[in-house]
């Protein structure tokens, strides 16, 4: 029987991981034809190695960093840890608070009750998409890109916002599982308590991934890897991983859910309009 473990997934060459990443930073930027990148960098593990990586590929005077907390939401050492992720990196970053535009929305939707109730995941979406927002006016106003932060687990899982994290131009880490990110993080230098800090989306009070994921991130990567790389079947990952079956169906449930996040937006076929338009 195969045998799969954490190791076979974090046990990989990380010198060659970065220069793979960054060689692809540069050339996405060359070729887009702009003259830098904008990453939303929140205190977490994944914003701090896009920050680092982009940073290696560009130089600190073409990666451009905003933190965007809510006052209301986000902890406190989270802000101190992305504010000292920028300064030590020597990117240029403003810091906006993005509690006010947040009650402006609340104030003007009519169907808006109660964030403790039924909008805590529809204005948690809406924080998202508000930063989105802002890093593309700052995109656009520089000349830059936006650097994503989501990482392969995310994506497969589609453990983000569409149109919000999820709507960026280029994804550095989207290759590298989360536990990949984590080990990659600690070789660039970003410090333990970021690499290793429990990951969430702070889109509303007291939320944690893994928490609402129902899983370790160790788990789903597994189930992830054996799948996805390996080529196992659903039913064999127990087997060769250790991981409890609801917890393959649980990841395998969410990747099948999330696919309309991993596609553009589905239109009608082209064929019958072509028929009107082009005769003979």
């Amino acid at each position: 029987m195969v045998r799969v473990s954490l190791d076979d997934i974090v046990g990989i060459d990380y010198a060659r991981v970065e220069e793979h990443i960054t060689g692809f930073i540069r050339g996405q930027v060359e070729g887009a034809g702009v003259k830098g990148v904008v990453v939303g960098v929140s205190g977490g593990v994944d914003s701090a190695t896009t920050l680092y990586l982009s940073v290696r590929a560009l130089g600190g005077g073409r990666v451009f960093g905003l933190v965007m907390p809510d006052s209301t939401v986000t902890p406190k050492e989270d802000i101190d840890d992305a504010v000292q992720l920028l300064r030590s990196s020597g990117v240029d970053f403003h810091v906006i608070d993005i509690a006010p535009i947040v009650d402006v929305y609340k104030s003007s939707i009519p169907i808006y009750d109660s964030e403790e109730g039924p909008d805590r995941v529809p204005v948690g979406n809406l924080r998202a998409r508000i930063r989105m927002s802002l890093l593309y006016y700052y995109a656009n106003k520089l000349g830059y890109m936006v650097a994503g932060t989501g990482d392969r687990s995310e994506i497969l899982i589609g453990y983000y916002t569409k149109y919000g994290d999820g709507g960026v131009d280029i994804l550095p880490i989207g290759v590298l599982y989360k536990s990949q990110v984590r080990r990659l993080a600690l070789r660039l230098g970003v410090p333990e308590r970021v690499a290793m800090k429990p990951s969430s989306p702070r889109l509303w009070r007291g939320q944690l991934a893994e928490g609402e994921l129902g899983a370790s991130y160790e788990e789903i990567d597994l189930v992830l890897y054996s799948i996805f790389d390996l080529g196992l079947k659903p039913e064999e990952v127990p087997g060769a991983t250790g991981v409890d079956k609801r917890i393959v169906d649980l990841v395998l449930e969410r990747y099948r859910a999330s696919e309309h996040k991993r596609r553009m937006p589905p239109t009608p076929s082209l064929d019958p309009i072509r028929s009107l338009m082009v005769k003979g």
